[in-house]
């Protein structure tokens, strides 16, 4: 079998109690036991997890085998590793140390975008237009993929990346020359948890973390609780995967998991296929835990072997689980682990179909119950809930005409509506489920109004052969659902420009168009600027909304749609039932698809137009100023050998003051860049055009760029401000508000200032010039959503020092301190609000004097005389060092420098 570090020889007691997430840490652990990097106090924590995890403040390192990334996220970060080549340069070191340490594969999935659909050769054109948009990107990376060693560039149009993790670039168990170990991966993308349902170790981390890995850097984080949940039970009829993930979405979303491990088990897990398992970990970040973990069992080896893994690799895997306690029976009498505090039980029985929205993944609404909850949602006060749209307008019918004829749009009109993402597009089920539904429909003469832009985005080709062999493509087609893209598209908000009538319309008359899309995010203005209403959905109910054309629908007591004979048609009357998909999956998905698909990638070959791209055969990439694309970032090109001293912020002035919920969507540049916008102005002066502007995601690689779209949102809600919007208020030294003393007056009342009202990027720039320090006021949960490096890039480079909030997202903070930018915390039940801060105030903290420690509470000073305690949200030593250092890569640099 080979060699490996037996978990069974320490016949230790303690092991056997370890939920299977956490005994992936210990074997990590043990086999990198160096006394310097990895401890044998480390392996002990790990050991005595059942108490040490408790805390929450157990620092351990944990040396993933491999890192994972898409080309969003990917791009800045081999930019990042290229400056650093030069800084290695400059510095008088070797530029080729760095280089990848561990395997790092790159997945192009991320650049398409649905500028056709519906029409056959959507899937050719928006290819096109691709590698036009993309090329300076696309030949950056496939320097990158020759410079480097050790990295796998899979070429744009082989699917979405976590989907390609799953049926692909997944070890289950690695085989180093003999040394066997168990895989695990951090990946650029929050949705990485997707490899958990395979029971491989796998999350989020930001193109900073990753980075650090790539170069032999261990992860610090802290030893994290496991919380059980465990599943009973099986799916009822008319129930589906993505039923079941936006059920279990709600439950640990409301039971609190930030920062935890969540481990299913129970008799449920063994009646949900691996796909299924798939869906459910993928959406680990809407419910926020770190990982939503399935152990290996009979179920993941029929899964390899299905996706074309030969059979010697699969004995291997087995063979190694077995012997190290990895791997569960379900067996009756098998011992769980121990978990923290209280599990969690769901019967899938209860799971009844469902959608999420309109604005948050983890709000979900009962099938039966979604136009009540629409029509309340449209009355309700403006929030996550809550369009507040008067009474009087409810009813209001817009006509507009499309190609020759007159069509109506009414509130809750759809007018997207995309089976897209790896959420779903890896599950069979349900995809072939939306076929079944579509081919029921069309016999019936269904058809779905020619102004909603229906789309296709399958996450690998494979999905594209089963749909074939099942017969059920042409049927979807015939709805409008051809195949816009292998990638993602709609649920990243690469979904494309509306009919400029329908548009219009929407604009003109303040309506609340929705989208209906198989997605896991439904942020604010992430999915269209003009659909207020998003909605997730199983890739069936997207094909069924786009029949029906609102989401202002009961499904149970209102047709779907008027048949060809006249005749009424319900929901219930095309709904495909579980032996009909259970028939046609196990037909219709054979191995030789995945071989077909995925020799391609192995043997070299692929996409034609990615094999025509140029290499230069250079080891230091040859910047070009004039590129909008690629831009060498200033992160690096005034390192020195030894960090800074460390200095005190100093009347530093307040850039926003947002509110709870703020997401990476509403930090980090995301979707198309607008004209008047900063980065739309900065394009122009360089000759760029409108039509040429892409997306922020393709022009990650350019910091220029990037900063002027930093906290660009739309639906951002300043409060310095009186509007939502990229706005904030520029106030000069010296004309902060004073306190009023007067009782009468209301708590929070200020004497205005006469600050100015501009864009974000231009209020930074005009501080820069003033020399002042900038901070960041926010409340709970700042930084959810995905795991983007420029949500922490960003801030750092138009001057924010310090962000002050009631919480964080685990993988934004860390971002945050890897960027040099210290995450500060309000103490318990103090918020800006209950202190009385607007935002408009100076302030200043001491940070030198003593020596930083982890968790240190701060005083914060501010102008008039206040003044707060803050704790830093600096968890770990490792954390500490990296924040001296000016951040992770900084630290790293100097490392392999003095090596």
């Amino acid at each position: 079998m080979g060699k490996y570090y037996s978990l069974k020889e320490l016949k230790d007691p303690r092991v056997e109690r370890l939920p299977f997430s956490i005994r992936i840490l210990l074997e990590s652990a043990i086999r990198n036991c160096d006394e310097f990097e990895v401890r044998k106090e480390d392996v002990e924590n790990i050991l005595n997890w059942e108490t040490t995890s408790v805390s929450g403040n157990t620092e351990i390192p944990f040396k993933p085998a491999r890192v994972l990334m898409q080309d969003f996220t990917g791009v800045p970060a081999i930019v990042d590793l290229a400056a650093m080549r030069d800084a290695m340069s400059r510095l008088g070191g070797d530029p080729k140390k760095i280089n990848p340490l561990v395997p790092a594969d790159l997945v192009i999935d991320h650049s398409v975008q649905v500028d056709f659909a519906r029409s056959p050769d959507a899937l050719a054109k928006n290819q096109d237009i691709e590698f036009e948009r993309n090329y300076e990107r696309f030949a950056f990376l496939k320097w990158g993929a020759s410079a480097f060693k050790n990295m796998l560039i899979v070429p744009p149009g082989s699917g979405i990346v976590h989907q390609v993790n799953l049926e692909y670039l997944a070890r289950v168990v690695f085989n180093q020359d003999g040394l066997l170990f168990p895989d695990s991966v951090v990946g650029t993308d929050s949705h990485t948890t997707m490899i958990d349902g395979l029971g491989v170790a796998g999350w989020g981390v930001g193109g900073i973390e990753a980075e650090a890995v790539m170069l032999g850097q261990p992860i610090s984080m802290v030893l994290p609780q496991v919380v059980g949940f465990k599943l009973t039970g099986t799916l009822t009829p008319g129930a589906t995967a993505t039923d079941a993930v936006l059920t279990v979405t709600a439950m640990l979303r409301k039971h609190g998991v930030v920062g935890k491990f969540v481990e299913f088990f129970g008799p449920g897990c063994k009646s949900l296929s691996l796909a299924d398992r798939a869906t459910i970990a993928n959406m680990a970040p809407e419910y926020g835990a770190t990982m939503g973990f399935f152990p290996v069992d009979s179920e993941t080896l029929k899964y390899l072997e299905v996706t074309g893994r030969d059979s010697k690799q699969l004995a291997t895997i087995e063979a190694y689980l077995k012997a190290q306690g990895m791997m569960k029976t379900h067996a009756e009498g098998e011992t769980d682990p121990v978990f923290s505090g209280e599990v969690l039980t769901l019967d899938l029985g209860t799971v009844v179909p469902c959608v999420a929205g309109p604005k948050r993944p983890q709000d979900r609404v009962a099938l039966t119950d979604m136009k009540k909850d629409f029509k309340a949602c449209m009355t309700a006060k403006l929030g996550f809930k809550g369009f507040g749209i008067s009474p009087e307008k409810l009813t209001q019918s817009a006509p507009f005409v499309f190609k020759g004829q007159e069509y109506h749009l009414r509130h809750g009109a759809v007018v997207i509506a995309a089976i897209t993402s790896c959420t779903n597009t890896s599950n069979p089920s349900v995809m072939l489920g939306a076929g079944l539904l579509a081919k029921k429909a069309v016999a019936l003469g269904l058809t779905v109004a020619p102004y909603i832009k229906t789309s296709l985005s399958p996450g690998s080709a494979v999905a594209l052969h089963y749909l074939k062999k099942s017969s059920t493509l042409e049927a979807l087609e015939t709805l409008g659902f051809f195949v816009a893209g292998f990638g993602c598209q709609t649920c990243i908000g690469n979904s494309g420009e509306l009919d400029k009538d329908v548009e219009a319309t929407i604009v003109q008359h303040d309506l609340v168009a929705a989208a209906v899309l198989s997605g896991n995010r439904n942020f604010e203005a992430r999915v269209h600027p003009l659909t207020r209403g998003n909605y997730l959905a199983s890739p069936p109910l997207v094909v069924a909304y786009a029949i029906a054309g609102t989401v202002d629908i009961d499904f149970e007591t209102e047709p779907i749609g008027v048949g060809s004979q006249g005749q009424k048609v319900f929901l219930r009357d095309i709904w495909p039932t579980n032996d009909e998909v259970k028939k046609v999956v196990a037909a219709s998905v054979l191995p030789e698809m995945f071989h077909a698909t995925y020799s391609k990638i192995k043997s070299g070959e692929g996409n034609p137009r990615w094999q025509q791209l140029p290499v230069a055969e250079t080891s230091v990439f040859k910047w070009d100023d004039k590129s909008t694309y690629i831009h060498n970032p200033p992160f690096f090109q005034t390192t020195k050998a030894d960090p800074a001293p460390i200095v005190d912020v100093t009347e530093a002035a307040c850039l926003l003051n947002v509110g709870d919920s703020i997401t990476t969507d509403h930090i980090s540049p995301a979707g198309n860049i607008g004209k008047a916008s900063p980065a739309g102005r900065y394009l122009l002066e360089r000759g760029v055009g409108v039509k040429d502007f892409n997306s922020f995601g393709c022009r990650r690689g350019n910091d220029e760029v990037m900063a002027r779209g930093t906290f660009g949102n739309s639906r951002i809600s300043n409060k310095m401000v009186a509007q939502p919007g990229p706005k904030t208020l520029y106030v000069p030294a010296g004309e902060e508000m004073a306190i009023l003393d007067d009782p009468s007056v209301g708590r929070g009342s200020r004497s205005m200032p006469s600050g100015e009202e501009m864009d974000i990027f231009d209020a930074a720039e005009r501080y820069r010039k003033d020399g002042t320090q900038l901070i960041v006021l926010a409340g709970q949960e700042y930084g959810s959503g995905s795991s983007r490096d420029w949500a922490a890039k960003g801030p750092s480079l138009l001057g924010v020092k310090v962000v002050i909030a009631q919480s964080f997202e685990r993988i934004h903070r860390s971002n945050l301190v890897g960027m040099g930018v210290l995450p500060l915390q309000f103490l318990d039940g103090q918020s800006a609000d209950s202190l009385g801060l607007t935002g408009r105030e100076r302030f200043s903290i001491k940070l030198t004097g003593e020596k930083m420690r982890v968790g240190q509470e701060f005083e914060v000073h501010v102008s008039g005389g206040k003044s707060f305690k803050a704790k830093s949200r600096i968890d770990t030593e490792v954390e500490l060092e990296y924040f001296r250092h000016g951040g992770i890569l900084q630290y790293v640099l100097r490392r392999l420098l003095k090596a």
